[in-house]
């Protein structure tokens, strides 16, 4: 803050003046925000609607009026605002938004700060050690990669020490005593499920705050049927399963993660906690908050909710003055993280019977047509009368999308549509509908080479298939050739798939060096077939006996042709092992996995770097540690080939990009592919290799129990917490559809083919598929046949 001298210099008039003039250029939604003055606000936002840019002028408003009554008073603030989002690109973009703003009212750039969440629960616990039990002299955070391993080692762990609940889940709903059949689950259960079962109820049961204490004593106190066995032989499994070894995992990765001084995300938050119980160190901490401004609020967990009200109650009322702004319907990462938008949904009722609900619900990204396309989604999802679980919550909250009046400041506000706006195609197949995309870019591109453009999908293998095809104009008798247009196809799955390469290639220098390890070839053959070398097929049956998979006696059955082909495959990396000298293993295994050109470049960096590390010690084995230390430590970077800065929103480039990553984005044109009804909405599935358990994923049963703990609901068994989980997925599968679509500004472009196939794993195998439901139903509204 300035001194009382430079406050002199100020004019609290013309200050005034200036505010109401930044305030003047919000819309009815992002004034509310802007004139907040204490207490708990709700924002409930749409799409478009401006939500961190209405953030940054309120927050550079309430600065301002600060500065009002400071020049009044002749008192300097010492209290700041928080402003928390969630990634360190979103925190940094809203702290330069807010900069900016200060410095065009001749204000100084204090006052304020902004945090990720997981950064401000550090700060926190790193200024008070001795409270938050938290000594980063000593912890390390966990790496992903360091996780799964620590993960794997729980569950062997486990394994060992739970025989008895181990044997149980071996057995599954019927015991089987052929030995190949047993090594088979052994695998299943070793590789798959057990780690989805840590993985889900460990980040589940942390994040709200439950220890591996709390989980056991839900499943032990519980209501639930004993294990039985019915007259046709079926072993139907405890309800409390899935808590009762989430558990136990839970307390084996605790152990581990001491053991060995780590600590994860959720240890940040849980520290930062400890800390704010202390009344000294909670007060220390409310007298230096003003307020806590809280982004993106629908992805927030329960401890992280906790966390921002006791860092936002006034030290003498305990309200707290705490804004959550957040868009409901964008809720897409509650199916994989521990994300509940339910709270969030919570906080907008509480809100809204106090009167302390703002909804902006005004946007001028999307063109009319596109607006109701969004808007007719939401009440057909919401009013689907085949909803699963009718007493389950509405997928979507009731809140429409509105354009912007005349005169908003926003520049190309609800742009004219291009065409009709929206434009849905029922292609024959995959191969057509790509083909209809390019005809449709290229035209575009012709007229308006500015304009920028995107193919959004649900998942990296469809991406790839698009900018294959693309690529590939003349093999596929494309209409259009974009790269002769001088159209770039820009595919961000790729970079990411780049990043991948020293962990592809430690995988198949593992199988390498212990070709006899079931593990080690189950990850091999992962390699292969998600590089689509291998056909898909059950890896658990190719894996559980590895010496006959790969040196089969002349007496073996004959296998097929998928079989036989990935033995072919392992035994060419073999012996590539035992003919190829040291230095040439890489770049042969570079090749083998059909890398391309920035592949390719990637690992000749990777080569190189190992072939110094190695120079006094060429071996395997020395090879593998220092390219394990590489993996784990996830520095090495991948060989860029283009400026990265902007490389999503470039014009005259055409992204393909996954539905997920798309949000926060927009583009002038966007292309949806693929909405067939298995992929969107789909439904939970339960591989064959894991249905010895029964029909439900082990790892969402204990994540809907744990929610219903948390909600303080009564614990579904196994039946209906499938049954929720199902539900939840629909939901986010829709909500994810409705974020895809409102990223086009002037035309949504949507197809759903008639033949695609069942698995992208192998995209040339394609099957009759049915439009995802809403696409028909969107037809209707429209009026067109």
């Amino acid at each position: 803050m300035q001194s009382p001298s430079q406050l002199s210099a100020l004019n609290s008039q013309a200050l005034g003046v200036e505010l109401e003039a930044l305030r003047d250029r919000l819309r009815p939604g992002q004034q509310r925000l802007a004139d907040w003055t204490g207490g708990p606000l709700a924002v409930s936002a749409v799409p478009g609607s401006g939500k961190s840019t209405g953030m940054a002028i309120a927050t550079a408003i309430l600065l301002g009026r600060r500065y009002q009554n400071a020049l009044r008073d002749r008192t300097l603030p010492s209290r700041q605002i928080f402003l928390v989002t969630f990634t360190r690109s979103a925190a940094a973009n809203l702290r330069a938004k807010i900069r900016e703003l200060l410095k065009e009212l001749g204000l100084p750039t204090t006052g304020f700060s902004v945090y990720t969440l997981h950064g401000l629960a550090l700060n926190i616990a790193s200024r008070h050690p001795d409270l938050s039990e938290l000594d980063l002299t000593r912890l390390t955070l966990i790496t992903p990669e360091r996780g799964n391993r620590l993960i794997k080692t729980a569950v062997e762990q486990w394994s060992a020490l739970h025989p008895d609940l181990y044997r149980q889940l071996l057995e599954g709903q019927q015991v089987d005593a052929e030995e190949t059949e047993r090594l088979r689950r052994r695998s299943v259960l070793g590789t798959e499920i057990l780690p989805n079962l840590a993985n889900t109820a460990i980040h589940e049961a942390k994040s709200s705050g439950l220890s591996p204490d709390d989980v056991r004593a839900i499943a032990q106190s519980a209501d639930f049927s004993p294990s039985y066995i019915t007259e046709d032989g079926l072993n139907l499994l405890p309800n409390n399963i899935a808590l009762q070894v989430a558990a136990g995992l839970y307390e084996q990765y605790e152990t581990l993660l001491h053991q060995r001084s780590f600590l994860d995300y959720d240890d940040m938050i849980l520290a930062a906690l400890r800390v704010l119980q202390n009344d000294e160190a909670r007060q220390s901490w409310q007298q230096q908050v003003y307020a806590v401004f809280e982004d993106e609020a629908q992805d927030s967990s329960p401890l992280q909710t906790r966390l921002l009200e006791l860092l936002a109650a006034d030290s003498h009322t305990g309200q707290p003055n705490l804004v959550r702004v957040g868009d409901p319907n964008q809720a897409i990462n509650s199916t994989f993280t521990p994300a509940d938008p339910l709270f969030f949904r919570e906080f907008c009722a509480q809100c809204q019977r106090q009167g302390r609900l703002a909804e902006m619900d005004q946007a001028g990204r999307s063109t009319q047509p596109i607006i109701d396309a969004a808007n007719f989604l939401v009440q057909w999802v919401n009013n689907a009368p085949d909803r699963p679980l009718a007493a389950s919550p509405l997928p979507f909250r009731l809140q429409a999308i509105r354009p912007v009046p005349p005169g908003d400041p926003q520049t190309d506000s609800n742009p004219p549509p291009e065409g009709e706006g929206v434009e849905i195609r029922f292609p024959p197949d995959i191969y057509r509908s790509v083909d209809l995309i390019a005809q449709r870019v290229a035209e575009l591109f012709a007229r308006e080479p500015e304009a920028r453009a995107a193919v959004l999908v649900r998942e990296n293998r469809m991406g790839r298939f698009v900018a294959t095809v693309l690529r590939n104009p003349t093999e596929y008798k494309l209409g259009a050739d974009l790269g002769a247009l001088g159209i770039a196809v820009y595919e961000v799955g790729e970079r990411d798939r780049h990043s991948h390469v020293p962990g592809e290639i430690l995988t198949l220098l593992q199988f390498c060096d212990r070709p006899h390890s079931p593990d080690n070839l189950k990850a091999a053959l992962r390699v292969l077939a998600d590089r689509q070398l291998i056909p898909p097929q059950d890896l658990d049956a190719l894996s559980s006996q590895p010496e006959d998979f790969l040196y089969p006696g002349p007496l073996e059955t004959p296998q097929p042709d998928p079989v036989v082909q990935a033995r072919r495959y392992c035994a060419g990396l073999l012996r590539a092992r035992v003919e190829l000298p040291q230095f040439q293993l890489i770049p042969f295994l570079a090749l083998t996995l059909n890398y391309d050109q920035t592949e390719l470049a990637t690992a000749d960096k990777l080569a190189a770097r190992i072939a110094q590390q190695t120079a006094s010690e060429p071996s395997l084995q020395f090879t593998l540690e220092v390219l394990s230390e590489i993996v784990q430590s996830e520095r090495f970077e991948p060989v860029e080939t283009e400026d990265i800065d902007t490389r999503y929103v470039r014009p005259k480039q055409l992204t393909i990009i996954t539905m997920h990553k798309a949000k926060g984005l927009d583009w002038d044109f966007v292309f949806l592919p693929f909405l067939q009804q298995q992929t969107i909405p789909g439904k939970a599935w339960v591989p064959p290799a894991q249905q010895f358990l029964g029909e439900f994923d082990l790892a969402e049963v204990a994540r809907a129990q744990i929610r219903a703990q948390v909600h303080q609901s009564p614990l579904p068994d196994i039946h209906t917490a499938w049954q929720q989980a199902q539900q939840l997925k629909i939901a986010e599968e829709y909500r994810l559809l409705y974020v895809a679509m409102t990223r086009a500004r002037r035309l949504l472009w949507m197809a759903a083919e008639r033949q695609a196939p069942f698995s992208w794993a192998n995209p040339s195998n394609l099957q009759a598929q049915q439009p995802t439901p809403v696409l028909n139903a969107l037809m209707q509204a429209l009026g067109r046949s």
